[in-house]
């Protein structure tokens, strides 16, 4: 089995080595290695994938690194092989929710899709052909904190390790963005400059936009400016319709997405201060 430390700690000599002879000393063998040293803030990131020759769970591991990580101020994280499940979220939009699908059933997101939900029932003939239940939740101004808790409710009854809004059209309140923090990844549109409000694709035409974009970020109180995971940049011009426009950025807003979830499940992404670090 391949097993995967995620580390961050404060710059010094010596890290390295000490991780690397933790894991020879545990009959390790490295398959993967990435590390990288932040200057500015002083920090150094680590991403290490590994065998073991003797059988060991994640548990065995972290209580046998503790001692280390002690020594360098480290905050870590041993993972194995298994894929997390996810819990997507979603509105009336289904070609976010239709590309995740297809990479799941391709075996290629890294993740298993283990329930669909959504404040419409429009996109439930997608999830159920595709295997996945799917769970209506209505969101009015009057039951938003109620449709919230049940949300919660949803993530703990499927054991969903991530949230992902595959373009959920609701504002999350900002007491759930925290209890998600660094468990929920949002999809957006983004524009130079960028466009708010209805129709967005249509602004962008009118104003002619030369490149259309998307930004997968994680989920926090601060609307659409969470830790940036992944963008996606097309470029386009004077001959692109506000329909075209529209399905240049979706093919955009579901690349960006996919990748931002498959590198999280991968353990690729390291939070650094309100920025991320990927390693691909």
């Amino acid at each position: 089995m391949t097993f995967t430390l995620t580390l961050k700690c404060p710059e010094r000599a010596g890290i390295v080595h000490a991780v690397t002879t933790f894991l020879v000393g545990q009959g390790c063998d490295i398959v993967e290695h990435q590390q990288f040293d932040d200057d500015v803030r002083g920090s150094l990131f680590l991403r290490t994938s590994f065998r073991c020759a003797e059988k060991t769970t994640v548990d065995d591991l972290t209580r046998s690194f503790a001692p280390v990580a002690g020594d360098f101020a480290m905050e870590f994280e041993f993972s194995d092989g298994t894929p997390p499940r996810i819990l997507v979220m979603v509105s009336k939009f289904g070609h976010c929710l239709n590309d995740l699908l297809f990479r799941w059933r391709a075996g290629s997101l890294g993740a298993d899709i283990a329930v669909v939900v959504s404040n419409h029932e429009d996109l439930r003939p997608m999830a159920e052909a595709a295997g996945v239940p799917f769970v209506h939740v209505p969101v009015t101004p009057e039951t938003k904190p109620e449709a919230e808790q049940r949300l919660l409710d949803l993530v703990g009854e499927y054991e969903a390790d991530l949230v992902v809004l595959a373009r959920y059209m609701q504002v999350l309140s900002d007491a759930l963005c925290r209890k998600l923090e660094g468990r929920a990844i949002n999809i957006h549109h983004s524009f130079l400059p960028g466009f708010k409000g209805a129709k967005p694709y249509h602004q962008a035409y009118d104003r002619g936009v030369k490149y259309v974009g998307a930004t997968a970020h994680y989920v926090t109180p601060d609307l659409d400016e969470g830790p940036i995971i992944e963008q996606e940049v097309q470029r386009v011009d004077h001959t692109y319709s506000p329909r075209e426009l529209v399905t240049v950025g979706r093919d955009a807003e579901a690349l960006a997405l996919s990748r931002a979830v498959r590198w999280h499940c991968e353990r690729r992404v390291l939070l650094n201060g309100n920025s991320t670090v990927v390693f691909r």
